[in-house]
């Protein structure tokens, strides 16, 4: 398989090129012009200068709700707002997080769902869905279960104490369809009146069920594990480069590693417990992310979050506008991603073979 054309360290020395100083701050742009569309468009429309007028509210330099009608601003700040940090932070972290998983694994098809966390994740949550237990029991299942599946890939995958980077995809696979099989024994056990359409609709990924509470909760979760990763860009393109060239310049493969594994699995249990089930994310957003800023992780990382979450929101403002009844958002992000993905393989093969 290809290595993903990762230079590793090799690039980390080297400056940014003028177009890639511009990356960041261009990223952030389109960042804050797809909240505001996330915050106006919707079945209730709010106009841009009553944004505008709530925004300067919360600053405290301004009349705020007072000068906008009653529905708009219960619609902006109970609704929408969650919704929009929990689709923000969902769709940073499962960017951010495929990206540090294909320069960790040297490998640019690797990301949460195909090394398995995500269907164990989902299996968790599923559970406690199906025993009737709250957010906490569900986060917590969800985190073990995920914890659970990937170190059952990396034991599958280790072949004379290394684990080969083939073994790992399809041992992931393999990891992916077991706990696949096992969400649907436990959706075929399910009261089909009540439990059942609450697992199918959770499955398919939506931020319909955020509340304020809700994205308090998400918040501060997604942030503590993505914290280190954002940190990490320079001991991941050391990591790229080969465990024994990490250890000669004073990284820790497995250590470095194990922390990297750790935190994606916190962020992605997190993101399956508030949203279900959201595939391509992590897979397409870090390549288009490494076009943009290179494949210095310190550019990177940075990049892929803040491209992560500009995709999320419109996907998800396109998911509660295009028809009348909501769309799945695993549906739209897979309709989005799948083509994008097969393009990016063509053109890879393509060079390879020039």
């Amino acid at each position: 398989m290809p290595n993903g054309g990762h230079d590793g360290a090799a690039v980390a020395v080297q400056p940014a090129r003028p177009a890639e100083s511009w990356v960041l701050p261009g990223l952030a742009v389109l960042l804050a012009a797809a909240m505001v569309l996330s915050l106006t468009i919707g079945r209730y429309s709010v106009s841009p200068s009553d944004l505008l007028t709530l925004a300067v509210g919360w600053l405290g330099i301004g009349p705020g709700r007072e000068a906008v009608a009653e529905p708009a601003w219960r619609v902006v700040e109970l609704v929408r707002v969650p919704r929009m940090l929990i689709g923000g932070f969902v769709g940073a972290g499962l960017a951010l997080s495929g990206a540090v998983l294909q320069g960790v694994f040297r490998n640019p098809l690797v990301d949460p769902h195909v090394i398995g966390v995500s269907s164990g994740a989902a299996f968790g949550g599923v559970l406690a869905i199906l025993f009737g237990l709250g957010a906490a029991a569900l986060w917590s299942m969800a985190f073990g279960f995920g914890l659970g599946a990937l170190l059952l890939v990396i034991v599958m995958s280790r072949r004379a104490g290394r684990s080969s980077i083939l073994m790992l995809v399809l041992a992931g696979i393999v990891v992916s369809a077991m706990f696949s099989a096992l969400v649907s024994l436990a959706t075929y056990l399910a009261d089909p009146q009540d439990t059942l359409p609450a697992i199918v609709f959770w499955l398919m990924g939506s931020f319909a069920s955020a509340t304020p509470e809700r994205a308090l909760q998400m918040v501060p979760l997604v942030t503590l594990f993505a914290a280190p990763l954002l940190l990490m860009g320079f001991r991941i393109n050391v990591l790229s480069l080969g465990d024994e060239e990490a250890q000669a310049l004073g990284v820790k493969p497995e250590r470095t590693r194990w922390l990297v594994l750790c935190c994606v699995t916190g962020i992605t249990a997190a993101s399956v417990a508030n949203s279900g089930i959201i595939g391509w994310v992590g897979l397409v957003v870090p390549h288009f992310a490494r076009v943009l800023a290179g494949p210095d992780h310190r550019r990177l990382l940075p990049a892929s979050a803040l491209l992560g979450a500009s995709f999320m929101l419109i996907i998800d403002t396109m998911a509660r506008s295009l028809v009348p009844a909501e769309i799945p958002l695993g549906v739209l992000t897979a309709i989005v991603g799948a083509p994008i993905f097969m393009l990016l393989l063509h053109k890879a093969q393509n060079e390879a073979w020039r």
